[in-house]
């Protein structure tokens, strides 16, 4: 699967997903309550996006947009 083939929201979307999951299990984190709220409608905006109507491997392509997500959060942390 070719990276460039997930829309530019579903990245996004991933992107803000992984950083609310690793504030709310940073050590203490602070509002969490809020944290989940954000991660729980981030995970339903994943979840039902009209873009996994597309694919054969659903699976598979949401496995590749968490690899991807990831990769580019580390690209803007360095």
């Amino acid at each position: 699967m070719d990276a460039t083939d997930f829309p530019h929201d579903l990245v996004q979307t991933q992107a803000a997903w992984n950083a609310t999951y690793d504030a709310l299990t940073a050590p203490r984190p602070r509002n969490t309550a809020a944290l989940r709220r954000r991660l729980l409608r981030l995970s339903v905006r994943l979840w039902w996006h009209p873009y996994w109507e597309t694919v054969s491997s659903v699976p598979a392509a949401r496995s590749e947009l968490r690899h991807l997500a990831r990769a580019h959060g580390a690209v803007r942390a360095a």
